[in-house]
């Protein structure tokens, strides 16, 4: 028994000298000590490790851009997006560059964010916004894109956002004084109508609130739908389903599941109305600090996030759709569009007025 005590308290005496020949206080616990284990277990880890620290250098005079996501990070089109282009724009710039990513509608709506940008309050720097909302912030080019059923596909989506005209699309806003700098385009999926009560086929609209944003084509595709064009900012979306306010709204598909819009709202006409088109603009407050090297690096860093979108969109909506029917979601295909088509003619001819030949350019593009 002496022998035992006598053993515990040499092998207490041991690390207690051990500590203090380190220099560690007695507040301290013992998790340094199990790093250089850690270490000889992974010495390719620990060999990596210099390789990185000079990419850590210029990140103390790092700029960071913070950059506004109205929807999720997690399970959204829009999300991986904003992820995507962080992880290009932080790599090429070898991290004097951060994107601050504040998602969820945190920093407010689209419109709300947009008019922050402007009036140049320093809040938000990069914003990811739906092509239509610049139609009130100089671009009336733009509005083109939300037209209903414009784009037959997705091919002919991205005819379109690779092409020359696309450019021009980008630059307006710009071009007209709207100190905003158009980056890249996406896309976030097609759009459909989801309802609380089940919709079968066109018919199912007359009567009924649909949510719309503050928009001139969304409420004139509603009304042509014969529903009535029902104002809501998205943020209060979810709870204006859940109380009666508005009967249905419209979203693309990954943004209607990571909403949790299927819980108050568990059906969906799979309409495809319109291929979700989206922007991602930068204040020109913003731009105007970084060196031309740095904004050829957002350029470069928006051509790679937008050929990422391209190629995960489809696959990611198409995984998210299979979810939903399997969770019992009333998914209601709509093979022929044409009875949809014919009731937005309306809609097309009074928001192509003076763009005529400009649209055109874009249907040739199919």
């Amino acid at each position: 028994m002496k022998k035992k005590i006598l053993s515990v308290m040499l092998s207490a005496t041991m690390v207690m000298a051990a500590l203090a020949g380190c220099g560690l206080s007695g507040g301290e616990t013992a998790a340094p000590a199990a790093e250089p284990a850690q270490e000889a277990e992974k010495p390719a880890e620990t060999a990596a490790e210099p390789a990185a620290e000079p990419a850590a250098e210029p990140a103390a005079d790092a700029i960071t851009l913070t950059y506004a996501e109205v929807n999720p990070l997690e399970g959204t089109i829009v999300g991986q997006m904003a992820a995507k282009f962080k992880e290009e724009v932080e790599s090429r710039s070898n991290g004097s560059i951060i994107i601050d990513v504040q998602a969820s509608g945190v920093l407010g709506t689209e419109n709300e964010v947009l008019d922050g940008m402007l009036a140049e309050t320093g809040t938000v720097d990069i914003s990811r916004i739906s092509a239509f909302a610049l139609t009130s912030y100089g671009g009336e080019k733009s509005k083109l894109l939300s037209l209903p059923y414009t784009f037959v596909s997705r091919e002919h989506y991205w005819k379109f956002a690779e092409s020359d005209l696309a450019q021009e699309f980008l630059n307006e806003p710009h071009d007209n004084g709207t100190p905003l700098v158009g980056l890249f385009y996406g896309e976030e999926g097609f759009r459909h109508f989801f309802t609380k009560e089940p919709v079968t086929d066109i018919s199912g609209f007359k009567g009924m609130k649909i949510r719309v944003s503050n928009d001139p084509v969304m409420v004139g595709l509603v009304q042509g739908l014969g529903a009535s064009a029902t104002e809501v900012a998205f943020t209060e979306l979810y709870s204006a389903l859940q109380t009666g306010v508005c009967d249905g709204a419209e979203q693309p598909i990954a943004n209607y599941k990571s909403n949790a819009f299927d819980e108050v709202a568990p059906n969906m006409i799979l309409d495809g109305h319109t291929l979700g088109a989206i922007q991602v603009v930068v204040a020109d407050a913003a731009w105007n600090k970084l060196t031309p090297e740095q904004q050829d690096i957002l350029k470069e860093a928006g051509k790679a996030t937008a050929a990422d979108n391209k190629k995960i969109s489809e696959a990611k909506e198409n995984e998210v759709l299979e979810g939903l029917k399997a969770s019992g979601v009333n998914i209601v295909d709509v093979p022929d569009k044409s009875a949809w088509q014919e009731a937005t003619k309306q809609v097309i001819a009074d928001n192509t007025k003076g763009q005529e030949d400009l649209y055109q350019k874009i249907l040739d593009l199919q």
